[in-house]
């Protein structure tokens, strides 16, 4: 047996040999791959490594380990037969402050070659496209932060391959075992999956990624177990790009109908929101057998950070805290304990052997009025709601991240992006120690560990540098904690072959499309006009795209278009060329747009208004005569507002071309039958245009095809409302942003409610053991 910490790369071959025909030689065997060696332990893990970043091996009982720290003895964070915990621990004391502060550090976005938003990275202090760069190889700027700044967390976007994304992945890996105590980068992304309406899938094709419905579209399956086989498949996909942690799933109860982010939820439901939450979070985090290191975690597992505590989804008027008109969540409901049900009994209360979500965010709300103390700041910010009720109350001691961006200066009412919600006059450094001291361990979107050093001298003056060291600390070791669980202490490299044979392969295509195909919800069918046979003549009118803004505020110009492809549609039935020649019409719009600043008009309150507007949920003008006065919260600041109601003020959709598409065309068909597609992200006043067509769809973000294979009958649909579809403007404003299902809803001329839990079939109303289970007693 060889010593303890021998280094096998000074055995000389021919005494390796004899040693392995003894029985007595290494249990491990190295294989060069693209990028890096993999070295294979028999009866323990496996190891990934690249030999140009300094790393040797160490061996120990024959079994291979890796010296990360380079300096020829294995310690105990570098042994895999340790204990995580036992592991994280060490590894944690070991650090250096300034290492620890790297480690709280989350990325902002960087895109796959490009690196970060507003101008991008360069290359050698070129873009991309002047520098000879392969778009795997890492930004200057990523270079900096990985090496200058001690980050390990980096938040992937956009990617231009699997490919692309595994070599990158290899490169940043190999880049930082060689720095300090070789600790791996964990990087991110936000959901990825979601489904492009004019992609067409063939049975047995592959492609870049699998493609499934949102959040709101999974939830329309009522079915849990869907979404915990979308998280074991989205969890190997994830793993294969690199990537180990999911800044997902978003759990906030949409309790308010109006809410921009509505459609990343699993609707406003507690019962099914809580059991989706579990099932998702159990899918990601719970490995198979055969990859498995222990408790349910595995080199196919990802750490993922359920969202956003304790419940984002009843912002007043249903606006968003991404813009300082949007800080206030309120709750007229007294219900915010119901909000935190999806957390509680959900993502923390797992059935798999991780047993509770690896990390949470809080949102950026200031949850106003719910601290006993009175102190109303956003909810990173809050000692009561980190230390208080999620640390203290429900035990949660699993890494706390900040929401982006919650650091940076506020600049104004309507910028995206800056949210210090209630702690505005503090300065950048002052706000990272209010965090700490609140309980959170991860500052999300800063690259730049300065502040961070800031923080921890401030808490040196204030409390003693024992103190901030072992504050410090425990946020290292639960950071390093979701490292480790997940082996990529171990092997953080990847296969760039298994990766392209992994990713969108055949079986999770069709995984993901027969989930499309069950988030279809039929609303209605009159006559029985559903299915439609192949013979039927069709007619498809264009549609105009009004001019918009993309979440990040990138403008994309108006636009007249196909809403489907017509060469696709003609498998399905003929096409028509005029309502005049056609049998049938079908129209396909998406649900009443606000833009992205919906509830505030700078130009309004640069004209000596207060800037509130409503957030309308038809397409026609509204005016929101029966809208609350005063608002229930507000900011008295110089430059905010205090009363922030929109009581007399008068919106209209920016798509209402989408309502007069409709009604142009029921005219235009003379009698004859239409059925409206309606791609929906909000509930919707669907009373302006139901009682003139024949046939109601809702589509969830998904291909095309899968909606037009329940048209035609390949497909029966299953899918039910995770919501409610409000009978008019008068009862959204009437209901409580916190209080779940409390508006009345649309009945159509078959008498049917569009309630939670509604949905059609070809024999009528769907009753079945899901409706029972969610839906009691629902007509």
């Amino acid at each position: 047996m060889f010593p303890k910490n021998y280094r096998t790369a000074s055995i000389p071959g021919f005494l390796l040999a004899a040693l392995l025909l003894s029985g007595c030689g290494p249990k491990w065997k190295e294989t060069p791959k693209e990028g890096y060696n993999l070295v294979e332990n028999e009866g323990g893990q496996t190891l990934g490594y690249s030999p140009e970043s300094g790393v040797q091996l160490l061996e120990a009982d024959r079994f291979a380990f890796k010296d990360l720290n380079q300096n020829g003895t294995l310690e105990p964070y570098e042994d895999w037969r340790l204990p995580v915990a036992e592991r994280a621990s060490d590894l944690a004391g070991r650090m250096s402050v300034e290492q620890i502060a790297g480690l709280m550090l989350y990325s902002a976005h960087q895109r796959i070659p490009g690196g970060g938003f507003g101008g991008g990275g360069t290359y050698n202090g070129k873009p991309l496209g002047e520098s000879g760069a392969l778009p795997s190889d890492l930004t200057d700027q990523q270079r900096a932060f990985l090496t200058d700044d001690n980050l390990r967390h980096v938040l992937m976007t956009a990617v231009e391959s699997p490919a692309v994304a595994a070599r990158w992945n290899n490169n940043v890996q190999a880049l930082v075992e060689g720095l300090g105590l070789g600790i791996p980068a964990n990087n991110s992304s936000d959901p990825r999956h979601e489904a492009e309406s004019d992609e067409e899938y063939t049975l047995g094709a592959g492609g870049d990624i699998s493609r499934w419905p949102n959040a709101l579209g999974l939830a329309a399956s009522f079915d849990p177990a869907l979404v915990e086989a979308f998280g074991r498949i989205a969890s190997v996909e994830y793993r294969a790009l690199g990537i180990a942690t999911a800044l997902s799933p978003q759990v906030d109860l949409a309790t308010d109908p109006r809410w921009y982010r509505f459609s990343g939820t699993f609707g406003a439901d507690p019962g099914l929101s809580t059991d989706m939450a579990r099932a998702y979070v159990d899918g990601f985090q719970t490995s198979s057998d055969s990859a498995m290191i222990g408790g349910g975690w595995g080199y196919e597992s990802v750490n993922a950070m359920v969202k956003h505590w304790p419940g984002g989804g009843a912002g007043e008027g249903g606006r968003d805290a991404h813009y300082g008109f949007g800080k206030f969540a309120v709750f007229p409901g007294d219900n915010l304990q119901m909000h935190m049900k999806p957390f509680v009994e959900g993502a923390f209360a797992l059935e798999g052997g991780t047993g509770r979500a690896a990390a949470v965010m809080p949102y950026y709300t200031i949850s106003f009025g719910q601290d006993p103390g009175g102190d109303n700041v956003g909810n990173a910010f809050s000692k009561y709601f980190i230390t208080d009720q999620l640390r203290g109350k429900y035990g949660y001691d699993g890494v706390v991240c900040t929401d982006w961006g919650v650091t940076r200066p506020d600049e104004g009412m309507a910028v995206f992006g800056r949210t210090p919600w209630g702690v505005e006059d503090l300065t950048v450094a002052e706000r990272h120690y209010r965090i700490l001291m609140a309980g959170c361990d991860q500052f999300g979107g800063n690259n730049a560990a300065g502040p961070v050093l800031e923080a921890y001298q401030m808490g040196v003056a204030e409390h003693g540098e024992e103190f901030m060291r072992d504050r410090f600390e425990t946020s290292a070791r639960r950071l390093l904690t979701n490292i480790f669980q997940v082996g990529l202490f171990e092997n953080p490299y990847r296969d760039v072959l298994e990766t392209e044979a992994t990713v969108g392969k055949p079986e999770f295509m069709d995984a993901g499309y027969r989930a499309q195909q069950r988030s279809v919800v039929v609303l209605k069918n009159e006559e029985g006009i559903l299915p439609l046979s192949r013979e039927t003549s069709v007619y498809i009118p264009e549609r105009f795209v009004p001019p918009s803004q993309s979440f990040f505020g990138d403008v994309i110009p108006g636009r007249m278009e196909m809403p489907m492809s017509g060469e696709l549609a003609g498998k399905y039935f003929d096409l028509a060329d005029s309502p005049e020649s056609a049998d049938v019409a079908l129209v396909v719009i998406t649900d009443p747009q606000n833009g992205r600043t919906a509830g505030y008009n700078p130009e309004d309150a640069e004209s000596g208004g207060n800037g509130f507007f409503p957030i309308s949920l038809q397409y026609d003008t509204y005016t929101a005569d029966t809208a609350r006065d005063p608002s229930l919260a507000g900011d008295a600041r110089e430059g905010d507002v205090l009363n922030r109601s929109y009581r007399g003020k008068t919106v209209t959709a920016k798509n209402k071309s989408d309502l007069e598409l409709v009604l142009e065309t029921v005219a235009a068909m003379n009698g004859k039958p239409v059925i409206v597609i309606l791609k929906l992200s909000n509930p919707t006043v669907v009373s302006e245009f139901e009682a003139q067509i024949q046939g109601l769809v809702l589509n969830f973000n998904v291909q095309d095809q899968a909606v037009l294979d329940i048209l035609t009958g390949a497909v029966e649909p299953s899918g039910l409302l995770p919501m409610q579809m409000p009978v008019d403007m008068m009862t959204v404003e009437a209901q409580f942003e916190d209080v779940p299902l409390d508006m009345e809803p649309h009945v159509d001329t078959a008498g049917n409610a569009y309630d939670f839990g509604f949905g059609l079939n070809w024999e009528g109303p769907i009753r079945d053991a899901r409706t029972e289970k969610y839906a009691p007693g629902k007509e």
